[in-house]
């Protein structure tokens, strides 16, 4: 019987040609991100700060790629012609000045700028700078909602100080959550395996159209390729309201709360369906909210008709749209389900 050997350019014509078109595909993968990178290269800047300790040698299993490296470096992105910058809470957070180096184009050379802090929201890790400048190029924001996991992601930053550096892979997941500095939890993160390092946080996470769909925030130190960015949409939003007031405003309902897991009995006799709900430890009285309906031992819920299992749920409803608005609460007090009046204040 004769042996016969089968060569991989034989299994590629029997599959249709599939091999010939390998350094095709791979040349228009190139093109692609060349093409990007020649786009968005102009609205990338650098981001250097003074003024503030440095807490790198703080153990951490979540880095925020920046914080802390070299006394404050980080990323950022030009949305405006007229010098508005888009980058993250803890790369400026503290900071006592803030100098931003737009990268060189052209025939004209790197100009450094000193910064004008307008606002930052450590809930979402946004925060907006202002420099004075001619010539700017601005980068125009994607909408996230179109996203899919597995089309192209491009991170781009200075790592390490390393001015413009450019990263490339995909979207890993979307809709994740990450809990920010201030404790809250934010929405609608994009899980992408483009390698961040420290000075990339602030940087923009673009697609194959050099539009941003992500503001890049933090990587998972011990693992490999799980790095996270803000959703454009809510980096947008933030943005806006920081240029706008300076601030982003939240409803605050002046209690001090916690998890706690509903019995079986409970849950049946009053029919809720999460398992678990918001125990108040303590209410401020007299404070920005009105809340003298409230007491300590209530077990809250609901929120205008919304199911509450966890205080981050109690964070997410407590929008800029209910302050000053009397809203209803849902809670069990002597395990029996009732609801109560409430009007949010301002957080400051």
């Amino acid at each position: 019987m004769e042996t016969q050997f089968v060569t991989f350019a034989d299994i590629s014509s029997q599959a249709g040609g599939i091999g010939d078109q390998d350094p095709i595909l791979l040349d228009a993968y190139s093109n692609t991100v060349v093409n990007v990178a020649k786009k968005v290269s102009p609205s990338v800047v650098q981001i250097k700060v003074s003024g503030r300790a440095s807490d790198s040698n703080q153990p951490d299993t979540r880095r925020r790629p920046g914080r802390g490296d070299g006394g404050g470096s980080g990323s950022g992105f030009i949305i405006s012609s007229d010098g508005y910058i888009i980058t993250n809470n803890h790369v400026v957070a503290g900071a006592t000045k803030i100098d931003v180096t737009v990268p060189e184009r052209q025939d004209e050379p790197s100009r450094d700028y000193e910064a004008t802090l307008i606002g930052r929201d450590p809930a979402t890790d946004i925060a907006v700078l202002k420099i004075y400048g001619e010539g700017l190029k601005a980068i125009k924001f994607a909408d996230s909602k179109q996203t899919q996991v597995g089309q192209i992601a491009i991170a781009i930053g200075n790592p390490y100080g390393f001015q413009y550096s450019l990263t490339a892979g995909v979207v890993s997941a979307l809709g994740r959550t990450l809990r920010s500095e201030s404790g809250r939890l934010i929405d609608d993160v994009i899980q992408t395996d483009a390698a961040l390092n420290p000075g990339n946080s602030g940087g923009p996470l673009v697609n194959s159209n050099g539009d941003v769909i992500g503001v890049n925030t933090a990587v998972i130190l011990p693992a490999q390729g799980i790095c996270f960015a803000v959703s454009s949409n809510l980096a947008a939003l933030v943005a806006g309201k920081l240029i706008m007031h300076g601030r982003v405003r939240r409803g605050y309902l002046g209690i001090a709360g916690q998890l706690i897991n509903l019995t079986e009995r409970i849950r049946q006799y009053n029919q809720l369906s999460a398992r678990t709900g918001v125990i108040i430890a303590s209410v401020e009285a007299d404070g920005v909210a009105g809340n003298s309906e409230l007491q300590q031992g209530d077990i809250i819920v609901g929120f205008n008709g919304q199911p509450v299992a966890t205080v981050d749920d109690l964070h997410r409803l407590l929008t800029e749209e209910t302050i000053g608005r009397r809203i209803q609460l849902t809670i069990l007090r002597d395990n029996r389900q009732r609801g109560v009046m409430a009007t949010p204040g301002e957080l400051k």
